[in-house]
């Protein structure tokens, strides 16, 4: 049984069903259609995070170089992500590449002195590893506005500007990646129930679970019976894994966290503007808060879409209830909570600071990307809730965690994904974590057709430059992703 018809559980099914296809396979959404949560196209960055741009992944140490660990961690991720796409698209469980995945640059961008020179220092810390091997530093103004005429026009290039550029990044549409594992999983026999929701799960005597069901529609119940359970529910996933009672989800909270984006659909501005641009994090903000200025295909129209600027309900999901949050705090995790609440005064202020933005407050921030930016070319629209990890800390109480944890029973019948970033990214690695913790006994059997969908599993890829280049080169072939430039 899985719960929620995302990105995660989508992956998830699509996989089973190549491994196992006279498993009986459920998908239950609470929403009428696929990916219409966190997996949505307005609803995440879709950047296809692979850590060639995200400058948090990359931060300066005290004594003034850079750490790589976590860029190059993520990028090995996506890498298997990638490789199980396009066996995908070469086998038929995907049959349009181009309804999700684009090829887009990715860039990171600063200005003034010490942001040039630190841009300079990324760059070449990252250089020696093959998995940014391309990635450019550029600072001559000329270059810049030729490879960015958007954010070239009126600009004062009397201050220092700088890039670094990676041309082999891309645009996901996960929603639209979703809908297609779905179908294909649909085909093979799995069976979906949308417009339904789990209400409570208790453990069968047998060691199985029984989920009770209820229907949005007709009010009308149900109970469904599994031995294996995966909680792909976004923001839910917490209060159905709290339902469950294992007792490997004490302590654990959530904070969660919304966003607001700047987009345009105008000709003009989209021709000019062919990247995902990300600078640095404001003083305070989240990791996930630093804002980026990307170029997104949406139902196969070109956008430009600017942020995020935080938002903040008590939701768990975008159309989840104002009750979510109160509902999630227990006697096991109440410290844990009010040890992020006396720790993460700087984030709080951000937050508070974020909803008194305006119209114009949002523009000014644009500008600084795109100096010529006008308000009348823009619009407002609300992206998805994340509902960030908050972990039991012997010593603070609580900590407040920016990043993704499976959380699931010792004896493998229930596992459920909390947190948000860089999430949809790295589906397959984490879903192969899934398989590996909660299908032990049957992995090694697998182990030969997981290895057609991603060849080089098992492989640090950053330590193997030939092997790297070989899946890149056949992954760039069969997603139709001719390096951009």
């Amino acid at each position: 049984m899985l719960v929620g018809a995302g990105i995660m559980s989508a992956t998830l099914a699509a996989l089973l069903r190549r491994l196992e296809p006279d498993w009986t396979i459920t998908v239950i959404e609470r929403l009428d259609a696929v990916g219409a949560e966190s997996s949505g196209p307005w609803n995440n960055a879709g950047t296809g995070h692979s850590a060639l741009c995200e400058l948090n992944y990359t931060p300066q140490r005290a004594d003034g170089s850079i750490d790589i660990t976590k860029a190059v961690a993520i990028n090995e991720q996506f890498q298997v992500t990638r490789q199980f796409w396009a066996y995908a698209a070469e086998t038929g469980i995907v049959t349009d590449v181009r309804a999700f995945l684009h090829p887009i640059p990715h860039a990171s961008f600063v200005h003034g002195a010490a942001g040039v020179d630190y841009l300079r220092r990324r760059r070449d810390a990252l250089a020696h590893n093959p998995l940014f091997a391309g990635t450019e530093f550029i600072d001559d103004a000329d270059e810049f506005a030729r490879r960015l005429p958007f954010m070239a026009t009126h600009r004062d290039f009397s201050e220092p500007v700088a890039l670094n550029w990676a041309a082999d990044g891309t645009d996901v549409d996960f929603g639209a990646l979703a809908k297609q594992l779905i179908g294909y999983a649909v085909r093979n026999g799995t069976t979906t129930r949308f417009g339904h929701e789990v209400r409570g799960l208790s453990r069968r005597s047998d060691g199985g679970w029984t989920l009770n069901i209820r229907n949005r529609r007709t009010g009308e119940r149900d109970k469904l019976e599994a031995r294996f359970v995966f909680v792909g529910a976004g923001g839910d996933a917490l209060p159905l894994l709290q339902k469950s009672g294992i007792r490997e989800v004490r302590g654990f909270a959530g904070f969660p966290i919304g966003g607001r984006f700047l987009r345009s659909a105008n000709p003009a501005l989209t021709a000019a503007h062919h990247a995902k641009v990300y600078g640095v994090p404001a003083p305070g903000a989240p990791p996930l808060g630093a804002l980026h200025l990307d170029q997104r295909f949406v139902n196969g129209k070109p956008w430009l879409v600017f942020g995020p600027y935080a938002g903040w309900s008590p939701k768990f999901l975008k159309h989840g209830h104002f009750s979510d949050l109160a509902r999630s705090i227990k006697p096991h995790n109440a410290v844990s909570m009010l040890g992020v609440g006396a720790t993460e005064l700087t984030l709080l202020n951000y937050l508070l600071g974020q909803l008194r933005l305006s119209k114009a407050d949002r523009v000014r921030a644009l500008r600084e990307f795109a100096p010529s930016a006008r308000d009348s070319d823009w619009e407002l629209t609300i992206a998805g809730q994340r509902v960030q990890v908050i972990r039991r800390d012997n010593r603070r109480g609580g900590v407040l965690e920016f990043s993704t944890t499976l959380v699931g029973d010792a004896d493998g019948s229930i596992i459920g994904l909390l947190g948000g970033s860089p999430g949809a990214s790295t589906a397959v690695p984490i879903m192969l974590d899934v398989l590996q913790r909660c299908f032990g006994h049957r992995y090694q059997s697998w182990l030969p057709t997981l290895k057609e969908m991603v060849p080089s599993l098992g492989a640090q890829l950053s330590g193997e430059p030939a092997l790297y280049e070989e899946v890149r080169s056949w992954s760039a072939k069969a997603l139709q992703l001719g390096v951009a430039s």
